[in-house]
């Protein structure tokens, strides 16, 4: 004979699988977003930086001396259009309204320091743009070329060979592995994702199961069978508990599955980094720390479904929860956040911070073991109190 908690569970989740709103919230936008949000930044980034190289910007000169030749050196440079300009009021205007991309306004008594071996003043008016301020760094990078020649010049006018500046050849080697680095990056953005998956794959089943039953009166029928108080709210509780994990897990499925099989448009350099960064065993640890905070939202959300008095409040009261919910996961981006002996007991940002050290390899077992203990306790604490809200009559039956 099955137990009374298992029939409510079968019954409740056969009821939430038949609801289309649950199903997309659970099933359809988890499992989809990641591939489609992969793929479409990926295109969008690169289309976006790759116009930004090869558009020809149009710069205009305004050389007050017309003898600093910079208009001359700049014409020979790709992708600039120059045009030499008197009316040096106008400009910061025309560039503003992007009539011109960048303007370089040379005052007065810039030959004569210098000709006095002193720093020449050159004003660079440019508009920071949404291109990743790629103009701004092409034509940063061309007058940098110019200063160079001017070096140059100045010091074989002295007899000396501009190499003999550059008594140090420095080569650079960053130690840092590619899981740690990509980890890092991934780690920030990953679990902030799962988490909220994670709260709203359970919120509608919330809402359902104890609201939703009150508005429609079906929850006293229910009360009214031979299960009890208690195996009633541990058969909706593993409901809910099951479709937020199963939100996260269709999430971390469908972003495995596009990075398992090559995004196009990200480089294969990039993609092989986080191909190896996202291995099987990394995905499974950080299951595991999905799990007992589903269990810890589910308890929370299936509480304020039971006190509203109906789907309409029930959603007024659970949509706002979602801010308490990011504001910690949010914290996790900041930098120097780390996961430590008090971030590691913080509800919700202990996730974060375990994901993201868990991804880039870098994971304290102690830290780690105290995350788990936590949200173990915080969990069971849930279970506890979702079981005597159940118990409540004035809050059973609040109408």
């Amino acid at each position: 004979m099955s137990s009374p908690a298992w029939v409510v569970f079968r019954k409740e989740l056969r009821d939430t699988l038949r609801d289309r709103r649950t199903l997309v919230a659970m099933v359809v936008v988890p499992l989809l977003l990641f591939p489609l949000l992969m793929v479409g930044m990926a295109k969008f980034s690169q289309s976006r930086a790759a116009e930004a190289r090869d558009k020809t910007l149009a710069v205009a000169v305004a050389d007050t001396e017309a003898s600093s030749g910079l208009a001359e050196f700049l014409r020979q440079e790709p992708g600039l259009e120059i045009s030499e300009v008197q009316d040096v009021t106008a400009l910061p205007e025309r560039v503003r309204t992007e009539e011109l991309d960048a303007a370089i306004v040379i005052p007065a008594g810039y030959g004569a320091l210098l000709a006095s071996y002193y720093p020449a003043p050159l004003q660079l008016l440019h508009k920071s743009s949404d291109d990743f301020d790629i103009p701004r760094t092409r034509l940063e990078q061309a007058l940098g070329r110019f200063e160079q020649k001017l070096l140059d010049e100045r010091l074989r006018s002295f007899g000396v060979e501009p190499r003999v500046l550059d008594p140090l050849d420095i080569q650079r080697t960053d130690v840092v592995s590619s899981r740690e680095l990509f980890g890092k990056l991934l780690g920030g953005l990953l679990p902030y994702m799962f988490i909220i998956f994670c709260f709203t794959g359970g919120m509608y089943p919330a809402i359902d199961l104890a609201a939703g039953e009150k508005e429609r009166g079906t929850l006293e029928t229910l009360l009214s069978s031979p299960a009890s108080r208690l195996q009633i709210a541990l058969g909706k509780f593993a409901v809910v508990t099951l479709t937020g994990f199963t939100s996260a897990l269709l999430a971390t499925v469908g972003m495995y599955v596009s990075v398992a099989q090559g995004v196009e448009g990200i480089p294969p350099a990039v993609l092989s980094a986080i191909q190896s960064v996202l291995a099987p065993g990394t995905i499974a640890l950080v299951l595991a720390l999905l799990l007992p905070l589903s269990v810890f939202f589910a308890a929370a959300l299936l509480m304020l479904s039971l006190y509203a008095r109906s789907y309409k409040e029930a959603m007024s009261v659970i949509s706002p929860l979602m801010i308490v919910v990011v504001v910690p996961a949010a914290i996790a981006l900041a930098p120097g956040v780390r996961l430590g002996l008090v971030t590691a007991v913080v509800p919700v940002l202990n996730v974060s911070l375990a994901t993201r050290e868990i991804i880039a390899g870098t994971a304290d077992p102690l830290h780690l073991a105290l995350v788990f203990a936590s949200l173990l306790l915080l969990a069971a604490g849930g279970m506890a109190a979702c079981a005597r809200w159940f118990s409540r009559e004035d809050i059973v039956f609040r109408s």
